[in-house]
């Protein structure tokens, strides 16, 4: 990765809340080492991070780009247990795996990792979850220090591996069902006319060929 990526990347507060316009602190760095984005575009670092990004980078300083949002303090994400349905739907969304529970079930929030990325809070079809400040009187890198950017980091990277992790399991379960199907289509199927057999037997191997291919990609 390039030098200057990596130095942008370690500025940014690594909360991944996509205020930047991009799907990650990791994109929005390679964009601005690109050209493609200014340096004032991340609210949770606020002035200071303006400031970070412009002596790596030598770009001037500019105040922070309302249209991303506004510099704030630290939040955590709190759900309302009365009202949760348990539709995992924040679950899917944290991008530090702060939130835990299972379907149907209430979820919580776990304190310690939340980044306060707001993310949750559209996924949410019933409104149940609130933000509160850490502390109202910090903001920016004042309310966020090195140490937790880089734990937020671990946590990020953690869970994208393992979601890479179960989408190839997933595959792997799917292409071994269909092999299994392919290999006695006449019985798993429950058909005997050939040209029913020959079209199931194309859709069977059109899906492996994506599986595979999607494999590959990986």
């Amino acid at each position: 990765m390039h030098d200057q990526i990596i130095r942008i990347h370690r500025a940014l507060p690594q909360t991944q809340c996509q205020r930047c316009g991009y799907p990650d602190c990791l994109s929005y760095a390679q964009a601005i080492v690109e050209d493609q984005a200014p340096i004032n575009q991340c609210p949770p670092g606020g002035a200071e991070g303006i400031d970070r990004l412009a002596e790596i980078t030598g770009q001037a300083v500019a105040p922070l780009n309302p249209e991303n949002g506004f510099e704030g303090p630290l939040t955590v994400a709190y759900i309302d247990e009365n009202w949760c349905i348990g539709c995992t739907l924040c679950i899917k969304a944290c991008p530090t795996d702060a939130i835990i529970g299972t379907n149907k079930h209430m979820h919580t929030v776990i304190e310690s990792e939340c980044v306060g990325c707001e993310l949750c809070i559209p996924a949410c079809p019933v409104d149940c979850i609130e933000l509160e400040p850490v502390n109202p009187n910090t903001s920016g890198w004042a309310a966020w220090s090195q140490a937790q950017a880089d734990h937020a980091l671990q946590r990020y990277e953690a869970r994208q591996k393992r979601l890479k992790r179960e989408a190839i399991e997933h595959d792997e379960r799917l292409a071994a069902k269909a092999q299994s199907k392919l290999a006695d289509l006449e019985q798993a199927s429950l058909h005997t006319e050939p040209a029913v057999l020959d079209q199931k037997r194309a859709i069977i191997e059109a899906a492996l060929a994506r599986a595979k291919a999607r494999q590959q990609q990986r």
